[in-house]
């Protein structure tokens, strides 16, 4: 009977290390199988990773893309502004040149009426007619540059491009005419520059 108690005990204890060594196995497979499942999830972050480090990359070359279209474009409204500006310059300078250049050729002919009428042997009419001749070459040149004269003699009085300096009473004509022209009036394009200074009927 002891005997059969020696193997039952021995049988028992087997079985205790056999449980164990299940135990383990069961253990080191379910490590295992993490580890396992670790490893195939970890290409997944990287491949994520890796994307947004792409697009961060792709964003900050973009970024550097508009920031040197933005300075270039700052730089040419810069150089845009400082023609502009000069042009500008230039022309409130020089605008005049060629109505400059037209009136030199009255001037010289003044001048030589003047020296002509200084002579003794000079007559009222050679006078004459030089001031003709000139006020003839003013008249062309004011023309050519489209300055005209506003001369309302007998027209009905216009505020817009006459200015009244008096009134009287006239025979024969309406009210509110003009009877009398003092100082003629003149436009430039079509704009006045110069009132016709006028006096009217009543």
């Amino acid at each position: 009977m002891a005997d059969n108690r020696d193997d039952d005990q021995d049988i028992v204890e087997t079985k205790d290390i056999d449980t164990e060594k299940v135990d383990y196995d069961l253990t080191e497979e379910a490590d295992n199988t993490e580890v396992t499942e670790g490893s195939a999830k970890e290409p997944g972050k990287d491949e994520e990773t890796d994307n947004l480090l792409n697009q961060l990359e792709a964003s900050q070359k973009k970024a550097e893309e508009h920031w040197d279209q933005l300075v270039r474009l700052q730089a040419e409204m810069d150089n845009l502004r400082k023609r502009s500006s000069k042009e500008v310059e230039n022309a409130r300078k020089f605008g005049l040149e060629k109505i400059a250049k037209e009136l030199l050729s009255v001037r010289d002919s003044l001048e030589m009426g003047l020296s002509a009428a200084k002579g003794e042997n000079t007559e009222l009419e050679q006078i004459r007619e030089g001031m003709e001749l000139t006020l003839k070459n003013l008249i062309q040149v004011m023309e050519k540059f489209d300055i005209v004269a506003v001369d309302p003699m007998g027209e009905k009085f216009n505020p817009e491009l006459h200015q009244a300096m008096n009134t009287q009473e006239t025979e024969g004509v309406e009210p509110n005419t003009v009877v009398m022209v003092m100082q003629k009036g003149y436009t430039l394009n079509d704009r006045l520059i110069r009132p016709a200074l006028v006096g009217v009927s009543k």
